[in-house]
This record gives structure tokens, sequence and C-alpha cells, in this order.
């Protein structure tokens, strides 16, 4: 690891300021489990670090139909703090270890948007709004590839609102060391809206979150889940799992979730 600049600033327009104003590469830093590896091994090598710790943006609040957390807030305070919707304080105490929940966040894990994340398919499950220092970007739109989002240089997630569903619930396919999902899969039932009630979001399985539309479409109209089965063609192949078997584990995950959800 190369010698870097370290910045803390009081708040969000300072940290903004100070990551435009860096001569050289700037990155942000929240929990910093995937930046700290990547500096590490040089994969990344910035010339400044922007700490985002001290700006006041964790914390947890129901406005009714939303659950806005703030992005510094730690997965263990999720875990402990999201009461309003149980599936996503189910999802965030599967994340990692006791030491990954209580140094990691939610803004980092959606900025990051690694391909195995947990975070990203209860946003796309529970119709996320990602505020940022600049606006707002829907979560359907958000989640653009991997480790790819909709935010611009330097835009700083500031809290997530997440819509209160009826019901829902997150089973996943832990990998045994990293605990990263091998497969996830998000099923939330929400009130009669234009759009359907039914959300299904998967992660880990192909190169970024997607919903599983087939699912819902069938979870809509009553019928039977239990032989659906997802298409391997887009999905993933690698040490860990083939493409087929991911395909499977989804139905798997599907079935697991649902019967929480029940």
């Amino acid at each position: 690891m190369r010698d870097f600049a370290l910045h803390r600033p009081a708040s969000v327009a300072a940290a903004a300021a100070s990551f435009m104003g860096e001569a050289g590469e700037a990155a942000y830093i929240a929990g910093g489990h995937t930046l700290i590896p990547a500096m590490k091994s040089r994969l990344r090598m910035p010339d400044a670090l922007v700490d985002l710790s001290g700006l006041g943006l964790s914390g947890i609040a129901s406005d009714g139909g939303r659950l806005w957390i703030g992005a510094m807030t730690l997965h263990a305070d999720v875990a402990a703090g999201a009461a309003a919707i149980p599936g996503l304080a189910g999802l965030a105490i599967l994340i990692g270890d006791a030491q990954v929940r209580n140094r990691g966040t939610l803004g980092g894990s959606l900025a990051n948007n690694d391909p195995a994340a947990d975070y990203p398919a209860a946003a796309l499950a529970l119709d996320a709004v990602i505020e940022t220092d600049r606006g707002s970007h829907a979560a359907a739109d958000f989640f653009q590839g991997m480790f790819s989002t909709a935010l611009a240089d330097g835009e700083i997630i500031t809290r997530v609102g997440f819509a209160i569903p009826q019901a829902s619930a997150y089973a996943k396919f832990r990998h045994p060391a990293s605990r990263y999902a091998v497969v996830g899969v998000y099923v939330a039932r929400h009130a009669d809206q234009s759009s359907s009630a039914w959300r299904v979001a998967v992660t880990g399985a192909g190169p970024g979150v997607f919903r599983w539309t087939e699912a819902e479409t069938a979870l809509a109209a009553g019928s039977d889940t239990a032989e659906l089965v997802l298409p391997a063609d887009d999905l993933s192949t690698d040490i860990h799992a083939s493409a087929e078997y991911r395909a499977h584990l989804c139905g798997v995950m599907l079935k697991q979730a649902l019967a929480a959800l029940a």
C-alpha cells in the first residue's frame, strides 16, 4: 500500500469538496471492506481517502410508507433496528460475521455494488429510493452492472428509503468463507399498486442484481412456484458454482424465502 492523504470532513459538502479538490485520484471510505484490500494488493492506488464516518449519516426512521436508513448505518444496526421490515433485518444479520457487521455500512455496500452483495436485492425488491447529495435514484435505475451504479463521480449516498411491504423475506446460499451470496433471493409482497404487488430480486447469480419477473408473475397469479426454473443462460459460472447450479439454487432460495415469508 502506497502513501495517501486522509481527509476527515465534518459535513457532506466538505466531503464532496475534498473529493473534487484532489489533483489525483480520490476515494470515499465508508466501511472499507472492499477498498482497503484493493489498496493492499495495489488494485486501487488513490492519492487521497475521504472518510465519511464523521458526517452524521447514520440512523433509522420510518415515515409511515418508507423506512429511511442513513448511508453510514452499520449492518449490525440495520439487523437490530429495522423492525419495520423484518426481512431486511434478517438480511443484515446474514452479512459476513460479527466483525464485518460492526464495521460495514449500508451506503458503502450499495455504492460498491458487488454482484454477490445482499443489500442490492433488498433495494430492488423493496422499491428503494437512494438519496444523495445531488438528488435521488430509484433502485431500478441505480444498479448498472458489476461494480457499476448511477452515481456520478464524487456523488455521496446520504440515506436510503425502503418501501415497507406487507411481508418480505430473504434467503441465501452463503459462500462458507466470505459469506457472500452464491445466490440470494429477496421476496416482498407489497400492497396493491400500479405495478405488481410481488417483487422478487436475485443477487449472486449473475453479473448484477436483477428481478425475477417470471416468479413475480407466478406469485401474483397464485400459481405454484415449486417447479419454476430460472434460465441459466445469463448466469455466472466461476470456481464456486456453475450457471446451471446457480439456476437450481435460485429455485431453492425462492422456496426458502417464501416459506419464511409464510
